[in-house]
């Protein structure tokens, strides 16, 4: 595992919370459009239960330039697009920010799980032992080239019992782990990270598109039983699944919404523009019996004037996004199948993201995938703008949920990855000079 120390960031700090003002902020680097929040850290009335709240003081958002499928391609222009979109949320909020925390949907994700166990030192599990059994289940990822994004301990076991959430204290003779990690290709982080800095911004955190849009839109009963989890972007559709309080998968595909309107700009002769504006007035995932009789003008790519304008059914659109739609939802339903969390999905389906708000989405994803479906909006946030309270932000007011109660229990297992990329990289090193000078 290629744990990747990024210049002036903190890419897998972890348990920071706030900074000491109060103010938090998130940045979704997304590939059609850049957001940022910039929020203010609400401290629990004397008579309140739950715990601080979240106000957002400002909000800035600029079409993505220069990031194709989460991934940066141009510098310039994606820094162009995060300096814009920063700008627009510190005047709305009238304070500066020097870190943020920044979602990540490029460099191929993906969720692989690793199992280890160990002989228990003495008659009662102690943290050694904890230790020891996380740390040979770490190591199995130490080969992946890759960088380590999200770490949980899943369940462990002792002897025959599964399922065991804090094993310390429990007698034993076995003890075992089930360890999910996310990992990412270095190279996309450091691009991002790198475009970033180049804003005057620091990361304080790294955090998966989907597991950021769970932190903003599941309720905890549905994280404890088993949900999935689909946040449909522009060119990406991303996919959590939550089990017993924890994330134990990940997986963020190349194809979102943006892919819809190219085909629908393909197959009608039109241009981008004209193709995504009539998808969002006409468009439909289902079809409908009076489809056939709503004619739809469409300007003919390349042509002028009244007679460049083509009259169609609006049965055309939808016969043009269903196909594409069931590509999404089979690849997804295909991984999920694939993946070693399938038992722990559950009935429960949630969709978010931009791409989800198209008509008859729910009812079109509950027929390919065969589950309850709920759609989803970012809610517990005081101050977000009504044009704001969409599924398209379900990442960005995710990224402040986390900001606010980051993943402590991850800290160890990302601290022991630090720590065998350290030992690895000076025994590589060592063998190297032995090597070129024998």
């Amino acid at each position: 595992m290629n744990v990747v120390p990024l210049h002036g960031t903190r890419p897998h700090s972890r348990g920071n919370g706030p900074q000491k003002t109060g103010i938090i902020a998130a940045l979704d680097v997304g590939s059609t459009k850049v957001c940022c929040l910039i929020a203010k850290v609400e401290p629990p009335s004397r008579n309140s239960v739950s715990g601080p709240k979240i106000k957002i003081l400002g909000v800035g958002h600029h079409a993505a330039r220069g990031i194709r499928a989460g991934a940066v391609v141009n510098v310039e222009e994606a820094e162009r697009s995060i300096r814009l979109a920063v700008d627009a949320a510190e005047r709305m909020a009238q304070v500066s920010i020097a870190e943020v925390y920044v979602s990540i949907a490029g460099g191929l994700p993906n969720s692989i799980s690793y199992s280890s166990k160990v002989d228990v030192a003495g008659e009662v599990i102690g943290q050694g032992d904890v230790s020891a059994v996380t740390g040979q289940a770490m190591r199995q990822a130490s080969a992946a080239g890759k960088v380590l994004l999200h770490a949980s301990a899943v369940h462990y076991s002792v002897d025959d019992a599964r399922g065991v959430r804090d094993p310390l204290g429990m007698h034993g003779s076995k003890l075992g782990v089930d360890i999910n990690a996310v990992l990412v290709e270095p190279g996309a982080m450091h691009n991002l990270a790198m475009v970033v800095e180049r804003c005057h911004l620091s990361v304080a955190g790294f955090v998966i598109a989907p597991y950021a849009a769970g932190r903003s839109v599941l309720v905890s009963d549905e994280i404890e039983l088993g949900t999935t989890l689909i946040d449909m972007g522009g060119a990406t559709t991303s996919v959590a699944v939550f089990y017993d309080g924890n994330l134990v998968y990940g997986d963020v595909l190349p194809i979102g919404g943006h892919h819809v309107t190219k085909d629908l700009a393909r197959g009608l002769s039109t241009t981008i523009a004209h193709a995504e504006r009539m998808k969002t007035l006409y468009g439909s995932a289902l079809p409908s019996i009076y489809d056939d009789r709503e004619m739809i003008s469409v300007p003919v790519l390349g042509e002028r004037g009244v007679d460049a304008i083509n009259q169609v059914p609006r049965s055309m659109l939808t016969g043009i996004i269903r196909p594409r739609l069931e590509e999404i939802f089979e690849i997804v339903r295909d991984r999920l199948e694939q993946s070693p969390v399938a038992n722990k999905m559950g009935r429960q389906m949630v969709l978010c993201g931009g791409a989800s708000q198209l008509t008859g989405m729910r009812e079109a994803a509950g027929q390919i995938m065969s589950r309850n479906i709920r759609m989803a909006s970012p809610v517990g946030f005081s101050g977000l703008p009504d044009s704001s309270k969409s599924p398209a932000f379900s990442v960005a007011t995710g990224l402040l949920s986390y900001a606010l109660d980051p993943d402590y229990h991850m800290t160890e297992l990302l601290e022991f990855s630090r720590e065998t990329v350290k030992s690895t990289r000076y025994l590589n090193r060592v063998g190297r000079w032995i090597k070129e000078s024998f």
